[in-house]
Parts: C-alpha cells; structure tokens; sequence
C-alpha cells in the first residue's frame, strides 16, 4: 500500500517550471525600478560604443586602423587578413550590422569581464565559494542559449539590452573558470617567497598571481568573446539586431545567399577577435 501511495506521488510531475515562472514573475514585478536602470546604463553603453565610436569614423579609416592593430598586435598577415575581410564585408553593404554587432559583443565582453575576474579571483581564494559558485557554472554552461531569451525579454523587453543580459549570462562562465585556474596555477613557492618579504595579500594579488595568470586570464576572455558573438547572433530572434537580425531574416524569407553573406561576416569578425586575443594571451605567456 505505503509502495503504491509512493509510487502514485513519484508519477506526479514535480512543479520546477511552475517554481521558475513565479521566481521571473516576482522579480519582474518587484524589481522593475532596478531593471529600468540597468537598461538605461546598457543603452548608454551601447550607443557609446555603436554610434559615437565605431559608426562616427568613416568605414575606410576604421578598416584600416583595425588592420593596423592586428598587425601590430598579431602578425602582418592577420594585419592584412583584417583589412581584406572588413574590405569584403564594406563591399556586401553590412557594415552598419557588423558595427552594431561588434558593439554589442564590446559591450556584453566588457561587463563579463568586470564581473567575472573578481568572482574568479574570489573562488580562488574561498573554498566555499568555489563549492557554491562551480555547479552555477557548469548550469550556466549547458543550459541551451535560447533558454536565456524567455528571462531577458520578461525583464528588459524586445531590443538590444536583453541581447546583452542574455549574452553575458551565456559567456561570462569561461572568464570566471580560467580566472580561477590561473590564479590556483601559480606556483606555491612565489607565493611563500612573497610572504617572506612581507606582502599583504593585495600585494601577493597584484604583484605575483594575477601577472602570472594573466596568459590564463586572457584565454577566458578570448573564449568569453567568442561565445558572445555566437549569443549576439542569437539574440536577433528578440530584436537585438546587427549581422544576427540578417542571418534571421535570410532564414525565415529563404533567402540563403543574404544569409551565407551574413554568416561570412560573422565568421571574418570572429576570426579577428580570436586572432588579436589569442596573440595578446600567447605574448603575456611569453613575457
């Protein structure tokens, strides 16, 4: 009897959907003040990035000092490769997309970074917050990428801000996984030899751990852009926008060529963001 009664409340669908609607509900509701501000800085930032930075410098010039900065930062042939591919996506008329993209992924790169290096730095240091914080990660990290559009819509509406809360959700896990693994990399006897002479932790932080995890730190952050651009991309299903917006209109009017022409933008930014930072994270390696 005990067995069937157990049996006949294991079948019962356990509410967890239920839980989260309501969890999203009461935060939309009591919280709206806050997320109105959140919203206005993000715009801000957005626009800063989009309209008065990388939309204000005529294509040309702005291709060219891109190359140069791969070229000086990478190699001479990622400096060239920069300049033909931007050259390419200037002649196919999606510039602007690609600038509204590229500021977006700025954007979301930026906030990852500023949350995710401290809260890196923390489990590092704290046992127990590593314990809390890695399996939030490891959900962070699997859960499928349009999951992160119902929760952003619900609080920030159709746009480009909740592209990028969706967007810094999905990507900032690498920067805080690789922040905590330079840190927990560096070798114990520094850290004894830097207590010898004194230091306060903020000195051992500064001046010893985060110099030496700092080709780690930087390989979190090339994988934090990277997922940023693929999630921007996905975004354009809430109206985020930029090269996504083209891809998704290629797709639902059938329209393949304009959507390959889209995708090939993508893939050319990408490559360059993956360049430049991987040559960043190789030479603080070196050095």
């Amino acid at each position: 009897m005990i067995s069937n009664n157990l049996l006949t409340m294991w079948q019962q669908k356990l509410p967890i959907g239920d839980v989260i609607e309501s969890f999203i509900d009461f935060l939309t509701t009591n919280f709206r003040f806050v997320f109105r501000q959140i919203s206005e800085r993000l715009d801000w930032a957005l626009t800063f990035f989009e309209e008065d930075i990388l939309l204000r410098v005529p294509p040309l010039l702005l291709i060219l000092l891109i190359a140069l900065l791969a070229w000086r930062v990478a190699s001479k042939g990622v400096g060239i490769f920069s300049f033909l591919g931007l050259l390419l996506v200037y002649n196919l008329g999606l510039w602007v997309p690609t600038m509204s993209t590229l500021s977006m992924v700025l954007t979301s790169t930026v906030i990852s970074i500023m949350l995710g290096i401290p809260i890196g730095i923390l489990i590092a240091k704290n046992q127990i917050m590593n314990r809390i914080i890695m399996p939030i990660m490891d959900l962070m990290q699997t859960m499928p990428a349009f999951v992160y559009l119902i929760p952003a819509v619900s609080f920030f509406r159709m746009g480009k801000v909740p592209g990028i809360f969706a967007t810094v959700i999905f990507s900032i896990a690498p920067c805080i996984r690789l922040t905590n693994l330079g840190i927990r990399q560096v070798p114990e006897e520094l850290i004894e030899a830097a207590d010898a002479f004194g230091s306060t932790g903020a000195q051992k932080l500064m001046k010893v751990q985060f110099p030496l995890a700092l080709s780690t730190i930087m390989a979190g952050v090339n994988q934090t852009i990277m997922l940023s651009l693929s999630m921007v991309v996905i975004s354009a299903m809430i109206g985020a926008g930029g090269l996504g917006r083209e891809v998704w209109h290629g797709i639902q009017r059938l329209q393949v060529g304009s959507a390959f022409e889209a995708g090939i933008a993508v893939v050319i930014l990408a490559m360059i963001l993956d360049r430049i930072t991987q040559s960043i994270a190789i030479k603080n390696k070196k050095n």
